[in-house]
């Protein structure tokens, strides 16, 4: 599954949206590209002019002196202008990339984290890199060119009609041959685009996932699967770029000979109507060569309009990123109660595929209960569930009377915070790194959240203690210590409900058992729900959840379970690695 790219009427009112929060800036950047335009349509005219006077023997030393001035300065003011105007067009390029980025960032810390599970990383980077890179090019050169350009070619072809209608009709010879190719270009060439985006995004996702798991892949000899998978998705790649370079070896060709046409059918015209006397040989000649001149224009208008289509395709991605909207309301009841309730809750991943099936528990303010069974039985998905991510598919979920999906997020995460075992260090100091989970903590409430999970001593041992920097830029860590300090994250937000999905497995047993007990005697009087594979969690908890087969097959304290001989007996007995009791 991939997250959705933004239609083609969603993108263009986003782009029309953007060009009015900065009309003024592109006006102002246009307007000086205009002028500049005008001055370097002024030798094409006096080249005109001169032909005219020599044609009539009335060309002089004066007019000479006259006309290299003329040219000397429209020169120098086209050069000074268009300075200012490209400086003004990089200026408005980066200012408005700057402004796509952030707004494309904000997008995705907004989106639901079960939408990006699902997408899963792969998409998600492509559109971070490969499509904001293209959007890059784009933004800073591709439209102020393609605009400026557009522009030049309007104020050469008026020129061309202020000099002489008649001479200037054979230049629209080309415009059939240009309309069809580019008509044509566009049908084909934006699915294409596309497509290339797309397999862009799989072969990322796929050299992610195998270089993630490349122990995984070693362990089980996948390598070869593997290997085949990415040559599958490099030829996917490969194809579909094949797909739009034919496309534009018939474009580009198409529009370069009728360029060559417009040339050739307006000089012979215009000699044609010189020679016959219905226009002037310098107006013949001016009309030449402003359809020599607005070539350029008009080359620029289809080169860069390839690389527009590209990053239309990419601006459909980033923006499809903000059309996936969260379904949380932003106001909602408070619970008036911290009981937790799962009423016949069913849950698929896939429609017809039930990993929950009728499961019911009543979790009490304060109490510990410790989630276990065998391996895919459902223990992280109701850790989900009670956590908020997700919601069932069927029954409810309730934190007093309140369900937990309709929670406003802030009001939620006040209740309930899921730990897992994924964890991210931030680039930042220690300090940094934990007030993502309460900005307004002081250095006092920090080293006592360090201090419940064990690691303020080694984090006192740093360069630079809490300012100590740490990311991929700074000071490394080991997985045990950054699990450490996602637990400390976990103590500063302070919820009355902590879900830990097997929360210290990177840590040993000892260090395991040891900072699990600092954290039951930090969060007392808080309600925690372990779902674990180590078995001392459930010997400690008030009670035991026992799932297989996504329903509950046991419920009460350790020793009431012990003592049925059922599901939880056999495993607490494979973990102890004891033989069952003769019956």
């Amino acid at each position: 599954m991939q997250l959705p790219v933004a239609s083609t009427p969603v993108v263009a009112t986003y782009a029309r949206a953007l060009v009015r929060q900065h009309r003024r800036a592109l006006a102002r950047m246009l307007s000086l590209y205009a002028l500049a335009a005008v001055m370097a349509l002024i030798p094409a005219w006096v080249i005109g002019e001169i032909t005219n006077f020599a044609s009539d023997h009335q060309l002089t030393s004066a007019r000479i002196e006259l006309y290299v001035a003329v040219l000397a300065a429209s020169s120098l003011g086209c050069a000074l202008l268009t300075f200012f105007a490209r400086r003004r067009s990089y200026v408005l390029g980066e200012t408005v990339f700057a402004q796509l980025r952030e707004e494309f960032l904000g997008s995705v810390l907004a989106l639901p984290l079960v939408e990006v599970e699902r997408a899963g990383t792969g998409d998600l980077l492509s559109r971070t890199t490969n499509d904001m890179e293209s959007l890059s090019r784009t933004v800073r050169f591709a439209m102020p060119e393609w605009l400026v350009a557009i522009l030049q070619a309007v104020l050469t072809f008026g020129a061309m009609l202020l000099v002489s209608p008649l001479a200037s009709v054979a230049s629209l010879i080309s415009i059939p041959f240009l309309f069809f190719s580019t008509r044509y270009y566009l049908r084909y060439a934006t699915p294409g685009y596309r497509r290339e985006r797309i397999s862009y995004a799989t072969t990322s996702g796929s050299v992610a996932e195998t270089a993630e798991g490349a122990r995984t892949v070693d362990a089980y000899r996948l390598g070869e699967r593997q290997a085949q998978r990415i040559e599958e998705n490099v030829r996917e790649s490969f194809y579909s770029e094949m797909y739009t370079l034919l496309m534009r070896m018939v474009w580009f060709p198409t529009v370069e000979g009728a360029f060559a046409l417009a040339v050739a059918a307006t000089l012979l015209w215009s000699g044609w109507l010189a020679i016959n006397g219905h226009v002037s040989i310098g107006a013949a000649t001016t009309v030449t060569l402003y359809v020599v001149q607005i070539n350029d224009p008009l080359d620029r208008i289809v080169s860069w309009l390839d690389e527009i289509q590209i990053g239309q395709t990419s601006l459909a991605r980033l923006v499809g990123v903000s059309v996936v909207k969260d379904d949380r309301p932003t106001e909602g009841p408070e619970p008036t109660s911290e009981t937790i309730t799962l009423e016949d809750v069913h849950y698929a991943y896939r429609a017809g595929h039930d990993v929950l099936k009728g499961v019911s528990l009543t979790i009490r303010p304060g109490e510990r209960l410790a989630i276990v069974g065998p391996s895919g039985a459902g223990k992280s998905t109701i850790g989900r569930l009670l956590a908020g991510i997700d919601a069932p598919r069927s029954g409810s979920v309730r934190v007093g009377e309140v369900e937990l999906s309709q929670m406003p997020l802030a009001d939620l995460r006040r209740h309930v915070a899921l730990v897992t075992q994924e964890h991210h260090i931030f680039i930042g100091t220690v300090r940094e790194n934990l007030a993502l989970a309460r900005p307004e903590a002081t250095d006092e409430q920090i080293t006592a959240a360090l201090a419940a999970v064990d690691a303020l001593e080694w984090v006192s041992l740093l360069p630079g203690g809490l300012l100590s920097e740490l990311g991929t830029t700074g000071t490394p860590l080991t997985p045990a210590q950054a699990q450490q300090l996602a637990l400390a994250r976990l103590v500063l937000s302070d919820p009355h409900t902590l879900v830990l999905d097997e929360a210290t497995a990177l840590l040993d047993p000892r260090a395991a058992r040891h900072l699990e007990r600092s954290l039951h005697a930090v969060l007392d009087g808080r309600t925690v729900i372990a779902i674990a594979h180590r078995l001392h969690t459930a010997h400690d908890a008030d009670r035991v959840c026992v799932v297989v087969d996504g329903a509950v097959a046991e419920l009460g304290t350790h020793e009431e379970l012990v003592a049925m001989d059922g599901e939880y007996a056999a495993l607490w007995r494979s973990w102890r690695n004891e033989k069952p009791t003769a019956s």
